[in-house]
């Protein structure tokens, strides 16, 4: 409990009080006072006519005006009176100066009051205790280390750690934010001097949720032996600190975890981020904080993330939350619920504040982001029958209003803000209706790459994953995005040894790969997980073995294709924008993206800078022309020609092919 007179309630274990009236002990204070002037009386007395009720935690007694106890200074509500808590268990200042220190302070610092002035009939409690408490903070003796501490928020210092897809990024960037607006505003580097740890977790494969224990077990080590790491040097946190679990894994395996012998104080799930300061307060009062319910509604649409890389020139933006399609192998919908879409007019308040901020990237978010669907602002609100999908494909799940989709928002984005690139993650094949594809080819800002996942290039394999397509199907949806966007990179996701995969089947999935001739490819063994439609109605059949094998295959597969890809790049002028020196070659390169993802480096010189008319080496955030000379086949390599922006280079490459038409 916090105290601006700097008391605290001594720790006695057999006592259980959940509420303690302070009338009593007030009066009890006041008459053990006799220094204390007739209008610091009436302040007091002031606060007792309210008869309030305390809470307090369950191993909390009595008040007393005790000074001496190191361990109750999470207690004090001010940096002098944990500073003096400190101080005095190593300096043993004695009770009558402690008792002196306070009557002077009410005696003689506060002179306009005791010789009743008006300022007796505004003044309260509020006004005169903490520097009562700074002089009794004089008294003590001063160690320097112990002061540097004070400056520590009261409530507590965060660490983070996020595991898993970029949505979790940007979640704990919200879960930021709000607990910002709680008064939890600082941020450590690393867990040991942190009182409140997160970590954000991905339980879509077993390997992501064994790293996440092996660090739990570490941050329980923190929290157990917390007294020994202090004295040690190990921990510089003031209190031994909470552990959160945020995330997927902590809505699947919630029961788990809060079983683990006290390992975790908190588990909160996807949908639960605004009630983190009230489980947080649950723990103060010796109980688990929990909330994981999953939520038909929270977009949290009105929060404005609080960015973790501040310097960086690309962000991420949530547009949408939630999966229906119900995938077989896929856990998304248990742990992340139904899809829901943030209003349009939100996420264009969003973009406007990143691009304000230097921000040159944007990416929208979403488990299957364009599937988008806003019907807020919509005044006739279509029926879902008339919700186009891709030729060929099929859902499960049947959309009941239409509102705004995907390539509404996106258009009007690319629109608005004409001078940021705009990339999305991850989408669904089976949402590419035609309208979609043409608003990436006419918007110059929406870069030129789409993430397609097959998962698997056999048939029978994608009905059992319930994908709703089949191997030609996917064909033909490439065949058409490649025919209007003929520059288009594409990527993909890739599940091996799924249950009952056959050799037939894997040898249609390296196939696909070859044919397809994809820039990037996300591919994994198939991992089984609990409350999936596959593991209640499948058996995992594929070996370890046999998976490991196959998947070495794939990836020897799309290395050859994929460097066909970036091979095709030399010779070709791109636009890159810079993200920073090349870790390869710091003091003389830099490497930045091009437009359809691929990672290009060049030597940092002087050129020419079209924006300003005028010569200088390009910065992170520029727009740089870069003449590919050079592919490793798996980056580029190129000359650095000039500085500029999207407007102006797309411009430019307009133009250049129309005035050599005219020449000719």
């Amino acid at each position: 409990m916090k105290s601006t007179l700097g008391l605290h309630f001594s720790q006695r274990p057999n006592i259980d009080t959940s509420a303690i009236n302070l009338y009593p002990v007030f009066s009890a204070l006041i008459h053990s006072v006799p220094l204390m002037s007739s209008s610091c009386l009436s302040s007091f007395s002031l606060v007792l006519n309210q008869q309030h009720c305390i809470n307090l935690p369950k191993r909390c007694s009595i008040l007393t005006l005790r000074f001496f106890s190191l361990k109750p200074c999470g207690y004090f509500s001010t940096p002098a009176s944990r500073n003096f808590c400190r101080h005095r268990a190593r300096g043993r200042c004695s009770a009558s100066a402690v008792s002196h220190s306070i009557s002077r302070s009410f005696s003689h610092s506060h002179s306009p009051v005791s010789s009743g002035s008006n300022y007796s009939e505004n003044l309260s409690l509020h006004h005169f205790m903490p520097k009562a408490t700074a002089n009794v903070t004089d008294a003590s003796v001063s160690d320097p280390q112990l002061d540097s501490i004070t400056d520590v928020s009261p409530r507590g210092r965060i660490y983070h750690e996020t595991y898993g897809c970029q949505m979790n990024v940007n979640d704990m960037e919200i879960v930021l934010s709000i607990m910002k607006k709680s008064g939890y505003s600082e941020v450590v580097e690393v867990p040991e001097s942190a009182e409140i740890i997160f970590i954000n977790t991905c339980a879509i494969r077993d390997n992501a949720e064994q790293k996440v224990w092996q660090r739990l077990n570490y941050f329980w080590f923190l929290k157990r032996q917390w007294k020994s790491n202090v004295a040690t040097g190990r921990s510089q946190s003031l209190r031994p600190p909470k552990v959160v679990v945020l995330g997927c894994m902590a809505e699947r395996l919630k029961d788990k975890i809060l079983d683990t012998d006290k390992m975790v104080d908190v588990v909160c799930g996807p949908d639960a981020y605004r009630d983190l300061p009230r489980l947080l307060e649950e723990v103060d009062s010796g109980q688990k904080g929990i909330n994981t319910l999953l939520s038909l509604e929270e977009t949290y649409a009105d929060i404005n993330p609080v960015r973790i890389s501040k310097n960086s020139i690309s962000a991420f933006v949530s547009v949408m939350r939630g999966c229906n399609n119900m995938c077989s192998f896929c856990i998304v919908p248990f742990t992340r619920g139904r899809e829901r879409s943030r209003p349009v007019e939100s996420i264009v308040r969003e973009v406007a504040k990143l691009c304000k901020e230097g921000v040159k990237e944007v990416t929208l978010l979403g488990q299957n982001v364009n599937s988008y669907n806003d019907t807020s602002g919509v005044e006739e609100v279509e029926s879902g029958v008339n919700w186009k999908l891709s030729d060929g494909f099929s859902s499960i799940s049947k959309v009941k209003n239409m509102g705004l989709r995907f390539a509404d928002l996106i258009d009007r984005l690319a629109v608005e803000f004409p001078e940021l690139r705009f990339r999305y993650t991850s989408p669904h094949p089976k949402d590419f209706p035609d309208e979609l594809l043409y608003v990436m080819r006419d918007r110059y800002n929406i870069c030129k790459s789409i993430h397609l996942p097959a998962q698997s290039g056999s048939s029978t394999v994608l009905e059992k994953m319930r994908r709703g397509y089949t191997r030609e199907a996917y064909l033909d949806l490439v065949k058409k995005i490649r025919t209007i966007i003929p520059d288009i990179g594409l990527s993909s996701d890739f599940i091996c040894g799924f249950c009952g995969e056959t050799e037939e089947d894997h040898q249609e999935t390296l196939t696909l790969i070859r044919e397809v001739g994809y820039d990037m490819a996300y591919m994994f063994a198939y991992s089984m997980r609990e409350k999936t439609h596959a593991h209640r109605n499948y058996v995992d059949d594929v070996p370890d073995g046999v998976k490991q094998r196959r998947l070495t295959e794939l990836i020897e597969a799309f290395r050859e294709s994929t460097g066909q890809c970036f091979d095709s790049k030399v010779g070709s002028i791109q636009l890159v924008l810079v993200e920073g020196p090349n870790k390869r070659a710091p003091d003389t390169e830099l490497i930045g993206k091009s437009d359809r993802g691929h990672r290009v480096s060049f030597t940092n010189l002087a050129i020419p800078d079209k924006v300003n008319n005028d010569k200088r080496n390009p910065v992170v955030g520029d727009y740089v022309e870069v003449h590919i000379v050079k592919s490793t086949r798996a980056s580029l390599h190129g000359h650095a020609l000039a500085i500029t922006n999207l407007s102006s280079f797309y411009t430019d490459l307009h133009e250049e092919p129309i005035a050599r038409l005219s020449r000719a």
